[in-house]
């Protein structure tokens, strides 16, 4: 048995360990992108409108505004081109899909930060 898990762990590869975040908090997600033979990593911050899956499959869409449109964006938790995360603010959602903020502009679309 201890064979098998040692196995599974050596394919596995490292698991990054991210900070535990929830539907409306805000993060910055440095991505790794390649262009042509270049690598450079892109920093896209937002707020988390969704966070799906299990295990493996497990995923979460951050929603940020550029130029006055709405751009969203699906992350693997898992993908290795995931460089880090990094947790900017709380927010205090009552809920756990956020998909009314798609309608609102402006300061109707901000969050309530959470307060300790």
């Amino acid at each position: 048995m201890d064979l098998i898990k040692i196995a599974e762990e050596a394919f596995a590869g490292e698991k990054k360990e991210f900070p535990k975040f929830k539907s409306g908090d805000t993060i910055t997600v440095a991505y790794r992108i390649a262009e042509g033979n270049k690598e450079r990593i892109q920093q896209y911050r937002g707020v988390v409108i969704k966070i799906a899956g299990h295990g493996d499959a497990k995923r979460f869409t951050v929603r940020k505004m550029s130029d006055n449109i709405g751009v969203e964006r699906i992350f693997p938790m898992n993908s290795p081109f995931i460089d880090n995360i990094v947790l900017n603010s709380e927010g205090k959602v009552r809920r756990t899909k956020l998909y009314y903020l798609r309608k609102l502009r402006g300061k109707a679309a901000r969050i309530k930060k959470k307060v300790y």
